[in-house]
């Protein structure tokens, strides 16, 4: 089996266990869905909530130069045209004449010819393309449109007439909430530079090929923040102290570092804000690909936002007076792709005797449910009981699940593939010695724990 069969097995079996166990569902099924958009199920909820909650423990309450956020996902329409996402926020599209099919035109020339085209205009991949004999992938043709840029902000209308003077935009990033309110949160935090403002929210792209699962969507959350610094910081060394916690962020999630990339963006391909971008890239099972990024902004954002709405956006140092504009290193990193990476790192397969055991390995502050709690037969009172009250005990501080459903052997299979990562069983023995087996998701290893003893046995385990 080739390397490639093999990754797209792996993706299949990760799509499949998603579903399966409540992790990511199509939206809207049972009406044929939509193209690429999802759910979160009950379990990929709490892996979500989990995730979000370390990001911000790492990057914001662990630190006293961070405050946070929520900013509005519909907001002054101006916003867009100062940030330069009306008119540059683009990608290149490109129609085959004779299927009708679109295409992303880098994405087309890149899978077709190898040549990266990113940054080029419309003119020079139609000569790639045309130089090249680019052929449809769909119908196998060479008959294609002009390309054109095709802006990815999402528009919708504020009010009753749906007019020009009512065009808004659903946000394409969460970063411009951060600038617009820079002078509010500076006034109300008491905060001094350098100091940064963190957010975590939807973001929305309306994508030509969105794919993968949930790694491109139109749909999404981002976990980012602005640093803001004095334009005589050594921003050098501010961008590098972030992507050293950005690397301790993948180590808590348990991505292999043979698995992390650092992509040193070049400047034709770099956002036009952009003074420098450092890409975090992942193996994913459909090849290395963006999880993270972090960029040197400069004073872009906060400039245009001075000029287009005419307030004073600059900083003045109460030491020594220096009024400036101040510059900001942006750390940003979509959520949903962080999941599917931590989905993918997690993933086992392992060979019990005759039969293969699927078990997600998740970091233990990641996993959705913490313990699992049995009783050996649901049809014993006894057992039931004490198991609802050690279950009643333990869910005031753990994420738990009680259940009775099928044999045991059925019940820890089961807590395997959502990445349990301890599974209490009541017996028989329970009654008699207060005792019972907990068993430990990646040894399988099963030991007699004292009832009165758990609350220490798992705060010990767990690290609290």
């Amino acid at each position: 089996m080739s390397n490639k069969t093999e990754q797209n097995d792996l993706m299949e079996k990760i799509v499949s266990l998603c579903k399966r166990r409540g992790f990511v569902f199509p939206s809207s099924e049972i009406y044929g869905g939509l193209a690429n958009t999802w759910d979160f199920g009950p379990m990929g909820v709490l892996l979500k909530n989990n995730f979000k909650e370390l990001w911000w423990k790492i990057f914001v309450q662990e630190r006293e130069d961070m405050v946070g956020l929520e900013s509005s996902i519909i907001m002054n329409p101006r916003v867009w045209e100062a940030s330069g996402h009306v008119s540059e926020f683009a990608d290149m599209l490109i129609d085959c004449k004779k299927c009708k099919n679109r295409f992303r035109a880098d994405h087309l020339v890149e899978d077709a010819t190898g040549i990266d085209i990113e940054g080029k205009s419309p003119e020079e991949a139609a000569k790639v393309i045309e130089k090249n004999k680019v052929k449809c992938p769909a119908c196998g043709k060479i008959d294609w449109t002009k390309a054109r840029n095709f802006n990815l902000l999402f528009k919708t209308y504020i009010g009753a007439i749906e007019d020009e003077k009512a065009i808004a935009y659903l946000r394409g990033e969460t970063a411009q909430g951060m600038f617009v309110d820079f002078k509010e949160i500076l006034n109300s935090s008491r905060q001094k530079i350098p100091f940064g403002i963190a957010q975590v929210g939807k973001s929305f792209r309306n994508e030509v090929t969105p794919g993968n699962f949930i790694f491109r969507t139109r749909e999404f959350e981002i976990a980012e923040l602005e640093y803001f610094m004095s334009p005589k910081a050594d921003w050098r060394k501010i961008f590098d102290s972030w992507l050293k916690v950005m690397q301790r962020l993948a180590n808590e999630i348990g991505l292999n570092e043979k698995d992390i990339h650092f992509h040193d963006i070049p400047k034709e391909k770099r956002a036009h804000y952009s003074k420098k971008t450092v890409d975090v890239e992942y193996n994913y099972p459909f090849g290395q690909s963006e999880l993270w990024g972090l960029a040197y902004r400069t004073d872009y954002d906060l400039k245009k936002h001075q000029e287009y709405s005419g307030k004073d956006l600059s900083y003045t140092d109460p030491k020594t007076n220096e009024k400036y504009i101040p510059h900001v290193v942006e750390p940003s990193m979509g959520v949903e792709r962080s999941l599917l990476a931590i989905l993918c790192a997690a993933y086992t397969e392992e060979k019990i005797e005759k039969e293969t055991r699927i078990v997600m390995k998740f970091p233990k502050n990641l996993a959705p449910i913490k313990i699992a709690v049995f009783p050996l037969l649901k049809n014993k009172p006894e057992l039931v009981e004490k198991a609802h009250d050690i279950f009643d005990s333990l869910k005031l501080s753990y994420v738990c699940e009680f259940d009775d459903n099928g044999n045991i052997g059925k019940r820890y299979r089961r807590q395997d593939e959502i990445g349990t990562p301890y599974c209490v069983t009541v017996d028989f023995d329970s009654v008699k010695d207060d005792a019972v087996t907990v068993r430990n998701r990646d040894t399988m290893e099963q030991k007699r724990v004292k009832i009165a003893g758990l609350e220490a046995f798992f705060s010990k385990n767990f690290g609290k």
